[in-house]
């Protein structure tokens, strides 16, 4: 039984790479699902603006926490220097303050971008990974049921004989079953495609608006409408010191 697996899959190897070769040549003909393959490679070039766009946003995670310690670190510096210095206590009274309040608003902040990053891994390494990897079946099975149809061809144009008659057979139900399985994968990658253009564009309406929201209030510091765009988002904050670099819990 080994065996005859393992000859199997060194026939099925044998017939997919002189078929991938023949191809590359120019030699052998190709099935084309135009259609498809324009969505497919859109897909692809898809998946890598937007593991850049991750890349960016993760980048800007980063920098906001550093931003956020080290606003936490001045602010304490000032308020200690407010109980020691009398003829300067206000001024570094109000200052602590202030850093106090951007590291509170800069908490927030981190809570919507980092909900933002996590959306968007999410995106691009599941639901767009897990399309692709229906694509690269798909694509094995488009090779295969091309190579046992070339098979197929060059076996028909040959003598009538028994035996050649008997290969004939064969090589039709080879063919035919690799001819089934390609027509089914072919049809998962457009219901996939589908499905995921759809997604994409649900996901990223929402993720889109929060971030927007979210740096537009920031950085206008208004404090009551970046905490009322973490409450439409239905975005956690946990308690600060929790794990770095965020305080952030989705619900």
């Amino acid at each position: 039984e080994k065996f005859d697996i393992v000859k199997k899959w060194g026939i099925n190897t044998y017939k997919c790479t002189k078929q991938l070769l023949s191809e590359r040549f120019g030699r052998g003909s190709r099935t084309v699902d135009l259609e498809l393959e324009t969505q497919i490679e859109l897909l692809r070039e898809t998946k890598r603006k937007y593991e850049s766009v991750l890349q960016l946003a993760r980048a800007l995670t980063a920098h906001l926490y550093s931003l956020v310690q080290t606003q936490h670190a001045l602010g304490d510096a000032f308020a200690d220097l407010s109980q020691k210095s009398p003829e300067l206590q206000e001024e570094f009274g109000y200052n602590a303050e202030t850093q106090k309040l951007l590291c509170k608003n800069g908490e927030t902040l981190l809570g919507a971008v980092n909900f933002f990053v996590s959306s968007i891994n999410t995106l691009v390494n599941k639901t767009m990974e897990d399309t692709l990897m229906t694509v690269k079946q798909y694509e094995t099975a488009r090779l295969e049921y091309d190579a046992y149809r070339t098979d197929l061809e060059e076996l028909s144009m040959g003598p009538r004989d028994a035996s050649a008659v008997s290969r004939l057979d064969a090589a039709q139900s080879q063919f035919q079953s690799h001819k089934d399985k390609y027509e089914k994968l072919r049809a998962d990658v457009a219901i996939k495609l589908k499905f995921l253009e759809e997604n994409k564009i649900k996901v990223m309406h929402k993720q889109l608006l929060l971030f927007h929201n979210a740096i537009s209030a920031y950085f206008a510091g208004n404090q009551q409408q970046l905490e009322q765009t973490l409450k439409q988002f239905n975005i956690k904050l946990k308690t600060p010191g929790a794990e770095k670099p965020s305080w952030l819990e989705e619900q």
